[in-house]
């Protein structure tokens, strides 16, 4: 259960707008809300997701000399057994 504010109104309002065929049922109205919700959602982290695998992408390999040749079998070698 929602309690109708102001902003609900408009959200509601805007929904009518872009699904006329549901201008009279709220609920139908919110589930489109909803559902358009979860997509913009899910678009943006599929954005940042490929924002991130691009940075990767680009710096990939650029610091190749920065440890040297056993430099990660020494450092376990100092850890407690």
């Amino acid at each position: 259960m929602l309690t109708e504010t102001d902003e609900l109104a408009d959200a509601l309002r805007d929904a009518a707008r872009r699904w006329p065929e549901d201008r009279e049922r709220p609920a139908k109205l919110l589930l489109d809300l909803v559902r358009e919700g979860h997509r913009a959602i899910a678009a943006d982290e599929d954005r940042a997701t490929a924002r991130r695998r691009a940075a990767i992408k680009r710096t990939s390999g650029v610091l190749p000399d920065v440890y040297p040749p056993g430099y990660l079998e020494q450092l376990r070698n100092d850890w407690p057994a």
